[in-house]
């Protein structure tokens, strides 16, 4: 279990992209455990250089729990500099190049948890969602199939991995920045829609609950651990997914 003895028995290592912000959350963090190690390293998910710079940072010390986090929803279409649309760069092959690039480093029982969306129920994805064309961008739909995208990441290294502890959270709709779509509705969204979402610790619990489960394969909403949903069922489109992401990352 993620215990408070936990965080004096492990290095915490925090991969973010705002170092400022990061090092503030880690003060509120030490202040309450001031015996927790936490170090911040740099993170910018949308770029697989600086993912590559960041696991190369680590050594060769074992890594026990990966926890991908990070997301995006951006407002209208653009490219990384490496040529990917940026959505899917930070919520899907980010997460996708860390993970393979950390499993040399994983303990058999290591355990990995993927933070997906409610909203990959509205959409679809083939070979081709991965790098959308600029007319084929809309703001949720990119971002809900850029998480069932990292959805199917992980059913699919569940099965290559089985040993590993993967699972999938959700942590329903959250009061953070996230959803702030940058609309001229958003005022009144803030008004009638905010004082109802979540706060981001209790967004965190199912992720935190996952990361200390002995489970594996299962999807933590709310309080519920579920069995993943019979509609992201399709092995043959998780293996060719995987096959297409790795080409994709090769080329860059």
């Amino acid at each position: 279990m993620l215990t408070p003895q936990a965080f004096r028995l492990f290095l915490i290592v925090m991969a973010c992209r705002n170092i400022q912000k990061a090092a503030a959350v880690r003060e509120s963090i030490m202040s309450g455990l001031p015996d927790a190690d936490i170090e911040i390293k740099p993170l910018e998910l949308s770029s697989m250089k600086s993912v590559r710079s960041f696991v190369e940072s680590l050594g060769e010390e074992p890594v026990v729990a990966l926890f991908n986090n990070a997301g995006v929803i951006s407002k209208g279409y653009s490219l990384t500099p490496e040529g990917l649309e940026n959505t899917f760069a930070v919520n899907y092959f980010g997460p996708f190049l860390l993970t393979r690039l950390l499993l040399p480093l994983m303990p058999a029982d290591a355990r990995i948890v993927n933070m997906v969306s409610l909203t990959c129920r509205i959409v679809r994805l083939s070979e081709s969602s991965l790098q959308p064309l600029e007319k084929d961008f809309s703001q949720l739909g990119t971002y809900a199939r850029s998480k069932l995208a990292l959805i199917r990441f992980s059913l699919e290294l569940a099965r290559r991995y089985p040993e590993l502890k993967v699972n999938l959270a959700d942590p329903g709709v959250v009061n953070s920045n996230m959803i702030s779509m940058g609309r001229w509705f958003d005022p009144l969204a803030d008004v009638l829609f905010r004082p109802f979402c979540k706060s981001p610790e209790k967004g965190a619990r199912p992720a935190i609950k996952a990361l200390s489960s002995d489970e594996r394969n299962r999807f933590f909403v709310g309080k519920r651990v579920l069995n993943i949903p019979e509609r992201y069922s399709d092995p043959e489109l998780d293996a060719r997914l995987w096959a297409e992401t790795e080409r994709i990352i090769q080329e860059i």
